[in-house]
């Protein structure tokens, strides 16, 4: 890639005929005469013009296309951009341009796996329909779609409920992170409900992601990235699937600010290089590869780098008696193991192992977890220690938690969903990488953070096995990220109360 951002890693190219004829221009024309800027940054101030880079144009430009007998050469597309370099600006541009100016009748999608993330697009070009006052005069902005009268054209919010979705006379449709898609249905039902109109258009603007679904089979985003790949690459023949991909090539240093130049093509004008120094410090690498390098991975990956977890040991420290914590458990009844693990609420932040449970090698079939004996031990760290909290998943322990609950012990119930695991498993993997947090080197400790993998999916990264059948224990690494997750909020919840008491 030029210094200017063009061409991408991966490009289906238009000719220089096939571009003549086009309506790039006119697109690129309408966005910057009338979207504006959302918010401030380095692209520049909320509320002025959008104006678009070079790369931006020549995209636009190759996308809009028309063969020789006047057809749009592009029905279906895929664009791939790091975070941060201008998608949802781009999409929504285009979601404006199709809304206007596709003739009578038109019908434009804004569509995701959720409706949340759709509504990111749409609403990013109704701000800028309604600070248009002469396009606003032409049409109706409501929460989940605008139509113009004047050319029975509306534009819509859709999610990934595909069964819901037949009977669309789709005109153009933007996808927003593709990669998301748990499954291809949605994607399905949008490129046949383009069938009927002449000059329709399907693009998926996306970051990368796993390669993989939930069912373990490649994901629709990965299939589509292979097969413009492929035909990039001359090896397949679709001249109607347009493919534009930025990103770093397989086996790049993901450390390298010249490998971060080179994926990004809005790295020197609309990006913050500081944030990317700082951010590759404190991600895991999996996540920093698909969201800031837009790289495929696996749904796997080692938790740490080797040596992270060591350097924040600390062997001759304990958290003495009377100290404020927060403690974690983390509960089986058979086969795992049960973890209960102490963590300090001050700034430099510590753990402890307060109680571990292991199924012995040699155990029969009989054996189980001693639940009077795991009971006893969280009794015994409150009376040791200033227990603020108690965090517990209450799958299977329900009763205990219960009852300890009754004796007037602070349990809060920490469910290990991916909306709680996801964010304090990030928390936990940048306080390691920084080493603002330390642990007293317990080998049982260690062996789990070490058994521990990134899982990887559209929700994010969290711990988890090797496999659901892998023997390798993770109970205790899990319970040390609820507990310093807890132990935050813990920490700002008392700061709040010292506020207030010195407001009174």
């Amino acid at each position: 890639m030029n210094a200017d951002g063009w061409p991408p890693l991966y490009l289906t190219a238009a000719t220089a005929a096939e571009i003549e004829r086009g309506d790039g221009q006119d697109v690129i024309d309408t966005i910057e005469a009338v979207c504006t800027i959302g918010k401030d940054g380095f692209a520049g101030f909320a509320g002025e013009p959008m104006v678009l880079r070079q790369w931006q144009k020549n995209l636009l430009l190759h996308l809009f296309a028309r063969r020789a007998d006047g057809r749009r050469r592009f029905r279906v597309g895929l664009i791939g951009l790091p975070r941060k370099n201008g998608k949802s600006a781009i999409g929504s541009g285009l979601a404006i341009d199709g809304l206007f100016f596709d003739g009578q009748g038109a019908e434009v999608y804004s569509a995701a796996a959720e409706k949340e993330q759709a509504r990111i697009v749409f609403g990013e070009a109704k701000r800028m329909i309604q600070a248009q006052p002469d396009l606003l005069a032409l049409c109706e902005p409501k929460r989940d779609h605008i139509e113009v009268e004047q050319t029975n054209s509306v534009y819509r919010v859709l999610s990934a409920e595909a069964y819901s979705k037949e009977g669309l006379n789709i005109s153009r449709a933007l996808v927003d992170e593709l990669h998301a898609h748990n499954t291809d249905d949605l994607w399905n039902v949008l490129t046949l409900g383009s069938a009927a109109r002449i000059d329709p258009l399907v693009l998926a603007i996306t970051t990368a992601g796993v390669m993989t679904d939930s069912s373990g089979n490649e994901s629709v985003c990965y299939r589509m990235y292979r097969y413009g790949e492929a035909i990039a690459l001359g090896l397949m023949d679709d001249p109607s699937f347009f493919f534009a991909w930025w990103g770093a090539p397989d086996g790049a240093d993901h450390k390298d600010p010249e490998v971060w130049r080179a994926a990004n093509p809005g790295f020197d004008d609309l990006i913050d290089p500081e944030d990317f120094e700082s951010a590759v410090k404190r991600t895991p690498e999996n996540e920093f590869r698909t969201k800031r390098l837009n790289q495929w991975v696996a749904a796997r990956s080692a938790w740490f780098p080797a040596g992270a977890w060591e350097k924040c040991a600390d062997p001759e420290r304990t958290i003495p008696d009377g100290a404020d914590v927060v403690l974690a458990f983390d509960g089986s009844f058979s086969n795992d193991a049960t973890a209960l693990v102490a963590c300090t609420t001050g700034e430099d932040r510590f753990i402890e192992v307060a109680g571990a449970w292991l199924r012995p090698p040699d155990a029969d079939n009989d054996w189980v977890v001693s639940i009077d004996e795991v009971e006893q031990a969280i009794r015994d760290a409150c009376k040791r220690w200033n227990v603020i909290e108690i965090a517990c998943d209450p799958y299977r322990w329900a009763r205990t938690m219960q009852m300890l609950e009754a004796e007037r012990l602070p349990i809060v119930e920490f469910p290990q969903s991916p909306q709680r695991m996801v964010p304090a498993t990030q928390r936990f993997y940048e306080a390691v990488m920084n080493e603002q947090l330390h642990h007293s080197g317990d080998e049982r400790l260690a062996q789990h953070v070490n058994n521990a993998v990134l899982r990887t999916d559209s929700r994010g990264s969290r711990l988890s096995k090797e496999s659901k059948k892998s023997n390798r224990k993770i109970d205790l690494a899990v319970a040390s990220v609820m507990a310093f997750d807890r132990a935050a909020h813990a920490k700002k919840s008392r700061a709040r109360i010292i506020n207030l008491n010195n407001l009174t």
